[in-house]
């Protein structure tokens, strides 16, 4: 009598267990989500990483300022940092890449000539590499020119201060 006990408790333990894993298997895992933003935006064609292409008339910026808040301009990737826009455009040249930065307002795109920008580049092979981008008034932008032409997956920090404000961002392109 105590054997058949201890097998019917059994089976109602193994049951509700089986029956636990199955209902935690089946119900859908929340998406955690960051108060962060997506540091890297990467286009869906990886080759259109590094071209820089003229904006379509539907990219450009509208009426609406806040409209276009976290669009390329540029063809670029861009990086929403507070009230700021990062938009990189990196572009293989013969000799080497040539990066440019965007860093705009976020709240109406307008330039900032007046800040102090450099990239911290990882090569593919893991080499790192430090840039100054000066600006570039008559384009708007910071820009350098990374003298390596190694195939793969370049990794690059933006490090900018805008008036003691520090704002960093995170890319990628292929070359």
């Amino acid at each position: 009598m105590r054997s058949l006990k201890s097998l019917k408790s059994l089976t109602i333990v193994s049951s509700l267990i089986g029956i636990i894993a199955i209902a935690a298997c089946s119900s859908p895992t929340p998406e955690t989500k960051s108060s962060l933003p997506n540091p890297i935006s990467t286009p869906a064609n990886p080759s259109e990483q590094t071209k820089a292409t003229a904006p379509k008339n539907s990219e450009k910026a509208s009426e609406n300022p806040n409209e276009n808040h976290g669009k390329a301009n540029q063809g670029g990737q861009v990086v929403e940092v507070g009230a700021y826009h990062l938009e990189l455009v990196a572009i293989n040249e013969d000799g080497g890449v040539h990066i440019d930065l965007f860093l705009q307002n976020g709240s109406d795109h307008s330039p900032i000539p007046d800040a102090k920008v450099s990239a911290q580049v990882q090569l593919p092979n893991g080499t790192k590499k430090s840039l100054d981008m000066p600006y570039k008034a008559d384009g708007k932008h910071y820009g350098a020119l990374l003298s390596e032409t190694i195939a793969g997956e370049y990794k690059v920090v933006i490090l900018s201060e805008i008036k003691g404000e520090k704002i960093n961002g995170r890319f990628t392109f292929k070359r």
